[in-house]
């Protein structure tokens, strides 16, 4: 089985999301409004931290692989154990009731977003891809959309239903349904989840995807007042 790449993040803002970088040196990002994502090069150099900085900015937050040690002088926050999933059985299909959401549905999004803390969504996340939605009584009660897209592979992310309305299927549903229009490109579905996520793995691995390595993740804090250069050279020291 093909795995994708190590950094999908990296792989998407080098790709086929590659207008909404934002670059300082070798260190990439989305928008802040767009998703939190930053993404470093598969073999930076020691000023990588540097760029990190002076794009995040002092005292914000960024997570990064765990594999690249982090400089002396900057806060660990936590390590994030997570796994990915990729399509080696799904049935996707198209789905009568979802429909295609769009700038308009953007509060009702954030709203369920809110309420059901799938992971990361922002006021522009839904630029990223389609995202689909189920309503019952008008209210959006459920939905599912596209987010990082490496070349070949599109991400399924922002899987959420509303409390009142699980145990329906409506997200196996919409999972299907988000995978029809990926496979229609004739690129293959993907997922992350937290590792602690076991009933969502459950699901996902009873629906048709696969589990495969992926590296853990650290989130940092850039030391208040970072300044071009100081850190230059310190990414060889362990916090």
């Amino acid at each position: 089985m093909v795995i994708p790449v190590d950094d999908p993040t990296w792989a998407s803002l080098t790709g086929p999301h590659a207008h909404f970088a934002e670059r300082s040196g070798q260190v990439l990002r989305y928008p802040v409004d767009v998703a939190p994502f930053f993404a470093l090069p598969p073999e930076p150099d020691d000023g990588v931290w540097d760029d990190v900085a002076a794009l995040a900015g002092p005292g914000e937050t960024v997570t990064v692989h765990n594999s690249l040690p982090v400089p002396a002088g900057w806060e660990v926050l936590g390590r994030i154990a997570g796994v990915r999933l990729v399509d080696v059985a799904l049935e996707a299909r198209e789905d009568a009731e979802a429909v295609r959401l769009g700038p308009d549905d953007v509060p009702e999004m954030l709203d369920l977003v809110e309420r059901t803390k799938p992971g990361p969504f922002r006021q522009r996340t839904i630029e990223l891809g389609t995202y689909l939605g189920i309503r019952r009584g008008g209210a959006l009660i459920a939905m599912a959309g596209e987010r990082l897209h490496p070349p070949g592979w599109t991400e399924i992310s922002a899987v959420c239903t509303d409390p009142a309305y699980r145990g329906q299927g409506l997200a196996t549903r919409l999972i299907r349904a988000v995978a029809a229009g990926i496979r229609e490109r004739g690129e293959r579905p993907m997922m992350h989840a937290a590792a602690a996520n076991t009933s969502a793995i459950r699901l996902y691995l009873s629906i048709g995807f696969e589990l495969v390595p992926r590296p853990d993740f650290v989130s940092v804090r850039v030391p208040g007042g970072v300044a071009a250069g100081v850190l230059t050279g310190s990414a060889r020291d362990t916090a």
